[in-house]
């Protein structure tokens, strides 16, 4: 298909901090016909209303950026939500874009879908290679549904249907409600709010040996925009940053940006998750993208942003 600054894309997640960041790098490279529907007016676990929405609105391009989310404590306490709404999500928005011929549609999934003891950095090759990670299991298994399909459609369908898998993401519009955020925001807020109450000790969970991953997210975005004004060759494509550190080498960094002076207490009866996450990024570099915000950088701007939002930003409850 031929895409112009004019074509016609449905952003669905657009108000979620991946979804939101898509839309305005969209809009800052002069692409004007965007559309998005809050959960409220589409509930996309709804096929009916998914094919409704479609059969009404005709997108010419479909991006995929809606999901349940969440870390190691909302994927443990709610499984069957996390696999039953991301498998209703996702079948719905991928199903309705085969119904209506959109040729281009853009999955994102997530560096979980890969085996926990597959050899680092991750390639794309090692999917169902091997065991997940038990603690987020349930959102991995609906992901990698989702790249299959879009594969199955790629590859009987002909078209150009593509799936990217962020290593873990974070930035303005975080998640930072602690029962449901991944690590880096709940750190964030952690540390700021113990600062507050005269730098008191701040508990985080695990060893702090696990290694990890960040990409800020106007970098994902940028890379989902790639994947639309191009067509990729292959069907699925790891996207970091190829650069890992320890939670405890995070926290440190983390600790220095608030100023956040007490101590830091490591539980170790809480679940590490899996010992290591790096992602293999060369296929989508060899084809020209690549991340530009670096972690300390990437850091600040979240936390500025926490700061001018607190009391405003996104509390998740399941």
């Amino acid at each position: 298909m031929k895409l112009d600054k004019n074509s016609k894309i449905y952003i669905a997640g657009h108000r979620g901090m991946v979804g939101s960041a898509i839309w305005r790098g969209l809009l800052k490279k002069g692409y004007s016909n965007l559309i998005g529907k809050k959960s409220s007016e589409l509930d996309l676990r709804n096929q009916q209303g998914v094919l409704s929405f479609f059969s009404s609105e005709k997108p010419d391009v479909v991006i995929d950026a809606a999901a349940r989310v969440g870390g190691i404590l909302a994927n443990n306490n709610y499984p069957y939500q996390f696999l039953m709404d991301n498998l209703q999500i996702q079948n719905n928005l991928i199903n309705s874009s085969l119904e209506f011929n959109i040729e281009k549609f853009i999955f994102l999934g997530s560096s979980c879908i890969y085996p926990k003891f597959a050899d680092q950095p991750l390639k794309e090759e090692y999917l169902l290679t091997g065991t997940l990670e038990q603690t987020n299991e349930w959102y991995a298994i609906a992901k990698i549904t989702g790249v299959k399909t879009c594969e199955a459609i790629r590859r009987q369908f002909g078209k150009d249907y593509v799936s990217l898998m962020p290593t873990n993401l974070y930035g303005t519009h975080d998640n930072f409600d602690l029962e449901t955020s991944h690590v880096l925001p709940a750190i964030i807020r952690k540390f700021h709010e113990a600062k507050l109450n005269n730098h008191s000790p701040v508990e985080l969970w695990g060893s702090g040996t696990p290694m990890r991953e960040f990409l800020f997210v106007d970098d994902m975005a940028e890379a989902v925009i790639f994947a639309l004004e191009n067509q990729l060759p292959e069907h699925l494509y790891n996207v970091g940053t190829g650069i890992d550190l320890t939670i405890k080498e995070l926290a440190d960094i983390v600790k220095n940006i608030v100023g956040y002076q007490g101590d830091i207490i490591w539980d170790l009866s809480k679940p590490d998750g899996t010992p290591r996450k790096l992602m293999n990024t060369s296929k989508m570099n060899e084809l020209g993208w690549r991340h530009k915000v670096e972690l300390k950088e990437g850091i600040l701007k979240t936390y500025n942003w926490f700061l001018e939002n607190i009391g405003n930003f996104k509390e998740v409850k399941l």
